[in-house]
């Protein structure tokens, strides 16, 4: 079976999607992913979708439940690397991702986990509501 590997770099999660995602893979890698925070007592989560040319609604229904359950595990995530078209079509199906942290880049994804866990529960900080915070 196929999966996308998962990363620990301290007290985060890297996740680096490089194969186009279909349905099931999307969800072999919430559960894996859910497992691996609650094995690892990650506070962050990082995914990079810099790979894939078109995310659907499905796949842009999964980031946002993968978001929601690293909250419900005491981690935050933040997506990087969406592509301007991938924005434009998600945008355009009505999808928010709502909940969803995003930013354009690694460096930027880390500082904002890393702040993140720097406030202690993981609390809440700047873009929480689906906006990008640069």
């Amino acid at each position: 079976m196929e999966r996308i590997p998962i990363l620990k770099m301290g007290p985060m999660l890297l996740v680096s999607i490089q194969v186009d995602m279909h349905d099931q893979l999307a969800l072999t890698l919430q559960d894996d992913l859910t497992e691996r925070i609650v094995k690892t007592r990650a506070h962050g989560v990082l995914i990079d979708i810099s790979s894939l040319e078109v995310v659907d609604s499905f796949i842009g229904r999964m980031l946002g439940n993968i978001a929601a359950m690293s909250r419900v595990l005491d981690a935050e995530t933040v997506v990087v690397g969406m592509r301007p078209a991938v924005a434009i079509t998600l945008v355009e199906l009505g999808m928010s991702l709502s909940g969803v942290r995003t930013a354009l880049n690694v460096e930027r994804a880390m500082e904002m986990l890393q702040a993140a866990a720097a406030d202690g529960a993981g609390g809440p900080t700047g873009g929480t509501d689906g906006r990008r915070a640069d």
